[in-house]
């Protein structure tokens, strides 16, 4: 990155974003127009969510790639880290031109020098701890700007949140090691464990991202991780070694300190718990004590931000960050309600970590009682799967019911042929009777149709395309999209 493209991505007036339907790219977009910019872009031709946003904002995108996209007017290309600046038409096209680009890591970064900043990390989390933590900033009224991976409801289904320029409290994504672009003063780390494996070695090199990351913080900033995740409490330890400087600020059940998660009581459609540094109780109605984590954790980084802003939290304060986070409805894509029908809840969620399966499937059954679950997943890469099998299978037995399909590939590996879906089928059904597999995600609808019944929750779950079928179901059984 050149210091030229440096002060570009802060004062160019004419931006286009190669990759601007992702989720990122599309709130990313909405900050540099807020800041005064002219932004428009280029995208596949696929249908995102991210377009209705885009619209709305009147910013012009084209489908398709092409070097014609390229004016030569522009004063920054942003693009998405999906793409090769070195292959891709457009880019290579600015290039030479002698436009200066900017993936967008690089662009957040950049953003992130300009405020007062926290950046949330970790494998599993990271998405709904930044939402709930907007959704408490919103309510304190603090002029902040949030970006999100994914679009939240109290963000008025958008991932980016604009209500000031004094601090910036976005998603940070380990994976190639983004987020080591971005220049925090606070990190969360909600968990470290396995992931990304086509890129990462193993545990040891995903962990090592995470220590330079929290290693990056300035003299006297702020490092905010889960005592009840070990990988957290190793990355904690590494970043803390000789970085007496910093403040260490632990939460969950094992933590120490104002943000130990205490009393926690799971009833049907509520969970409810307290947090030993804090006299209000507190109450969500999303479901699963990993959300409970994900609370204190916002809790925890929105409090840093309103005492840097105000000095003090009162207990006035506290009651006001009680009652945005018993409001607080979600995210797309995870534990997202998609509709009732036919007496069946559907639902879709984005976890493709054994670990974030797990804890979710446990969750909705603390949470829904009696209802049979019946989760559709598909996985996601196959360096994860193939790795990761075992553990996998295991997390699908806190499902009632199980269907499986191939695996959805990623634009950046290939299919080697050590692993298929019908190998986690298999693994599956050595643990479980009720498994059913079907290659292509459409062919288990007529299946589903049959099988699924009154007081049943179906749940997608997966990075992949699977979402589809849940939406598919709901109107099959008469629901109203």
């Amino acid at each position: 990155m050149s210091e030229r493209s440096g002060s570009s991505a802060i004062t160019a007036k004419h931006i286009h974003m190669v990759g601007i339907k992702g989720t990122g790219m599309s709130a990313l977009a909405e900050v540099l127009q807020a800041r005064g910019a002219s932004v428009r872009g280029s995208d596949v031709a696929d249908h995102f969510y991210t377009e209705e946003v885009l619209g709305s904002l009147r910013i012009p995108f084209v489908n398709g790639f092409s070097a014609a996209n390229i004016a030569g007017t522009e004063d920054l290309v942003v693009y998405s880290a999906a793409y090769d600046p070195s292959s891709h038409e457009e880019l290579v096209e600015a290039a030479g031109r002698g436009i200066p680009l900017l993936s967008y890591p690089e662009a957040l970064g950049l953003l992130s020098k300009e405020a007062v900043s926290t950046g949330i990390a970790g494998v599993h989390g990271k998405t709904t701890t930044t939402a709930m933590t907007g959704t408490i900033l919103k309510a304190l009224g603090l002029p902040v700007t949030v970006i999100a991976g994914s679009a939240a409801r109290d963000f008025g289904d958008r991932s980016t949140l604009l209500l000031g320029g004094t601090y910036l409290v976005a998603e940070t994504c380990e994976y190639r090691r983004h987020f080591l672009s971005f220049h925090p003063s606070c990190v969360v780390i909600t968990s470290v464990e396995p992931d990304h494996l086509d890129y990462f070695r193993d545990y040891d090199d995903i962990l090592s991202a995470f220590v330079a990351y929290g290693r990056s913080l300035p003299p006297g900033g702020v490092l905010i991780y889960c005592a009840d995740d070990i990988g957290a409490c190793q990355a904690a330890e590494g970043i803390a070694e000789g970085r007496g400087d910093l403040t260490l600020t632990p939460y969950g059940e094992k933590a120490s300190g104002a943000f130990r998660i205490q009393e926690i009581s799971a009833g049907t459609g509520e969970t409810r718990f307290r947090l030993q540094g804090m006299r209000v109780p507190f109450s969500l109605h999303v479901p699963g004590s990993h959300n409970v984590k994900n609370a204190a954790a916002a809790a925890a980084a929105a409090g840093r931000i309103l005492e840097q802003e105000r000095g003090v939290c009162t207990e006035a304060d506290e009651k006001v960050i009680s009652r945005a986070l018993a409001d607080f409805r979600g995210t797309r894509r995870r534990s997202e309600i998609v509709g009732e029908a036919g007496g069946i809840l559907f639902m879709d969620d984005y976890g493709h970590h054994p670990t974030a399966m797990e804890t979710t499937l446990k969750g909705l059954k603390d949470f829904y009682g009696n209802r049979r679950i019946v989760v559709d997943f598909m996985s996601h890469t196959y360096s994860r799967t193939k790795k990761l099998l075992p553990d996998f299978a295991s997390s699908l037995t806190y499902a009632d019911a199980v269907v499986l399909h191939k695996i959805y590939a990623s634009a950046r590996e290939k299919d080697s042929g050590r692993v298929t879906g019908r190998d986690l089928y298999k693994a599956v059904r050595d643990l479980r009777e009720e498994v059913y597999y079907f290659e292509e995600v459409m062919d288990a609808l007529p299946f589903l149709q049959g099988f699924l019944q009154a007081g049943d929750l179906f749940i997608t779950m997966g990075a992949g395309d699977n979402w589809k079928l849940c939406h598919a179901l709901y109107s099959a059984f008469g629901g109203q999209s």
